[in-house]
């Protein structure tokens, strides 16, 4: 309550004290506290109600911020995985390409392009001194065949 509403109120219980009849003085004192008992506890509690309202619709807003903020985050995670996926797809049709031309040059050539363990020489399969071919070795122009008809 008001500090100057409680004064007033007090002066007043205090003016009606002092005027009334002795007999009935402290039935009107007994009265005049419960009323005040009874009007600060009103006024209380009306504050309390007020309180409750409007935390109730603070609690009301926050669920709503939460779930709409749930439902926009949901949405940009479904957009950044649907995008990933397009990139896989992507990534994979070019993988399936690439598969494609290196099994059709396989098929022409009978060769593969793509060398693998079998294809590396060793040690063994370089050519030594002895085996290069020397000016003796060589083939000149009367070791080629020619057509004679």
């Amino acid at each position: 309550m008001d500090k100057g509403l409680k004064k007033t109120a007090g002066k007043v219980v205090k003016n009606v004290v002092d005027h009334t009849p002795e007999p009935i003085k402290e039935k009107v004192k007994e009265t005049a506290i419960e009323t005040g008992k009874e009007m600060v506890e009103n006024h209380i509690q009306g504050k309390a109600d007020k309180l409750t309202g409007k935390m109730e619709n603070a609690k009301d807003n926050f669920a709503n911020q939460v779930h709409d903020k749930a439902e926009k985050a949901k949405e940009k995670a479904q957009e950044v995985l649907l995008s990933a996926q397009e990139s896989l797809g992507k990534a994979v049709e070019a993988g399936k390409h690439f598969q494609e031309k290196v099994s059709s040059a396989n098929k022409k050539d009978k060769e593969p392009q793509v060398k693998s363990i079998k294809n590396i020489n060793t040690s063994r399969n370089i050519k030594s001194v002895t085996k290069i071919k020397s000016a003796k070795n060589i083939k000149s122009s009367n070791d080629i065949k020619t057509i004679i008809s």
